[in-house]
């Protein structure tokens, strides 16, 4: 979401009503026989994209059915993650999905501005675009082929060489605890959330509806029984997008509203 509109406010009449257009649907893509079916995980709730990826659904209100978040959790000793940008140019969810086919996985990234350019820091095969935060907000970066999330604050960016990078903000778990209280200009809207647990696994997350404020955010993912560790938010509202591939198709879990400039996309090794 370009960062002039992050804080306007659609209301939810409009969302429920069909005035926006976005799918809860799966938009499906033809796509060669390569990953097997999904199978269940009873014990714990996950379901098997493919060996390494799977999803499950978190409800933070049971009773309020459009606050749920769509989880997506990666093995990365199976896959490795690229930022992808397009300078100046911006593209919805299937059309990022056909320009990366051999994408598993992608989520939308960095904020943008009017004109298209990203907010923040973005690393893409170790080209470095804009100016990192060192005042706010976190960092999912792949460093010699690892991924990690570090908080801007407490670990600068001092130039070191970076393979893949994504930034936004603010951060919503540090050290395993709510990170966000301030509710200065806070609401309530969709959501992208990427985050790494104790086992080191990365964790994208997303609301196909109407997420939470960022600090009630903040204060439900520690509680959940996916062991984050850190979290932060990355660009959300009209931006919201998620897609991943199940066998032979892509599935658009969340659709924006509007198109972006950058993603963060998840390949096998």
């Amino acid at each position: 979401m370009r960062l002039t509109k992050l804080f306007l406010i659609i209301p939810i009449t409009l969302l429920l009503g069909g005035c926006f257009s976005f799918a809860l649907e799966p938009v499906a893509t033809p796509l060669p026989p390569t990953l097997p079916l999904p199978t269940s995980l009873p014990d714990t709730g996950w379901q098997i994209i493919a060996p390494g990826l799977e999803r499950r659904n978190y409800d933070p209100d049971p009773l309020n059915p459009i606050t749920r978040m769509v989880a997506l959790r990666i093995d990365p000793n199976r896959y490795t993650f690229r930022a992808h940008y397009q300078l100046g140019k911006a593209f919805n969810v299937l059309e990022w999905t056909q320009a990366l086919p051999e994408a598993v996985a992608l989520v939308n990234a960095n904020f943008f501005d009017q004109a298209d350019q990203v907010l923040g820091m973005l690393v893409a095969d170790g080209q470095v675009y804009g100016q990192s935060y060192i005042d706010r907000g976190g960092t999912f970066l792949v460093e010699n082929g690892q991924p990690r999330i570090r908080a801007n604050l407490r670990e600068p960016y001092q130039g070191e060489p970076l393979e893949q990078a994504v930034q936004a903000f603010p951060m919503l778990v540090l050290d395993g605890m709510a990170a966000f209280t301030d509710n200065i200009q806070d609401r309530t809207t969709r959501r992208t959330v990427i985050a790494q647990d104790s086992d080191g696994q990365i964790i994208l997350l997303a609301t196909p509806v109407l997420g939470l404020t960022l600090r009630d955010l903040s204060a439900y993912l520690p509680t959940t029984d996916m062991n984050i560790v850190t979290a932060f938010n990355l660009d959300g509202g009209r931006s919201t997008m998620m897609m991943f591939r199940n066998d032979r198709v892509a599935e658009t879990v969340v659709s924006s509203i509007a198109s972006v400039p950058a993603v963060l996309a998840v390949y096998p090794r």
